[in-house]
């Protein structure tokens, strides 16, 4: 039987209390999400997915799914992602990061899809530095990681500039605009598939005539 190609799908959701006001749009489009990558893993058969979700505040990071096959991803409610607290964005990373990279140590027929969804720059990171998470991200797309940064309410390209993300795009926070975004998202991982099906490079421009938005190209 031949081994499928690995994708791990990892997913960094920010749950910090300026989150509240689009709680019910994220969710929805988080949901949404969900059907993509199920939709995503039957369209290119040759790859088998896995998710890993985590959410994070000041009150520390959730990891709701980690390694999953993509059947036992779940949908999120309003109980399982509850805004809070403050912004520990670079904890959030290095914690995730790390932990993906020590299970795919020594592996090489994967690729890592690394999706960052917040409202606000860092403001609460007590164990990793902007430096120290752009130095893991150069190391990290130097093994097949591919990033991206979906931000709003800040300078998004130039906070994703700053820790070596190139593909990002800023969203409103309108309901249309989180529609936009989420249906960009969505286009984008059949992309990202795509280019890993015909060996391209996903490490820039995949958000490319996805939306009409910024564009880091």
């Amino acid at each position: 039987m031949e081994t499928k190609h690995q994708v791990h799908n990892l997913i960094i959701l920010d749950e910090s209390g300026s989150m509240e006001s689009i709680k019910g749009l994220i969710i929805q489009g988080f949901n949404e999400i969900v059907q993509t990558v199920k939709g995503v893993e039957k369209d290119f058969p040759e790859q088998e997915h896995f998710i890993s979700f985590v959410t994070f505040n000041g009150r520390g990071q959730k990891l709701l799914h980690f390694i999953d096959p993509v059947s036992k991803l779940e949908q999120i409610d309003d109980k399982r992602y509850q805004p809070d607290s403050s912004t520990p964005l670079y904890d959030a990373m290095g914690f995730s990061f790390t932990k993906l990279r020590q299970v795919l140590e020594g592996k090489t027929d994967y690729d890592v899809l690394v999706t960052i969804l917040t409202d606000g720059e860092e403001n609460a990171s007590k164990e990793y530095s902007g430096s120290s998470i752009k130095k893991l991200i150069d190391e990290l797309k130097l093994n097949r990681w591919t990033f991206t940064y979906i931000g709003t309410d800040h300078d998004v390209e130039k906070f994703a500039a700053s820790i070596s993300i190139t593909n990002s795009i800023h969203f409103s926070k309108t309901s249309s605009g989180m529609k936009e975004m989420f249906a960009s998202e969505n286009s984008m991982r059949h992309k990202y598939s795509q280019n890993i099906r015909e060996k391209k490079d996903s490490s820039t421009d995949l958000y490319k005539d996805e939306y009409s938005g910024q564009c880091v190209q």
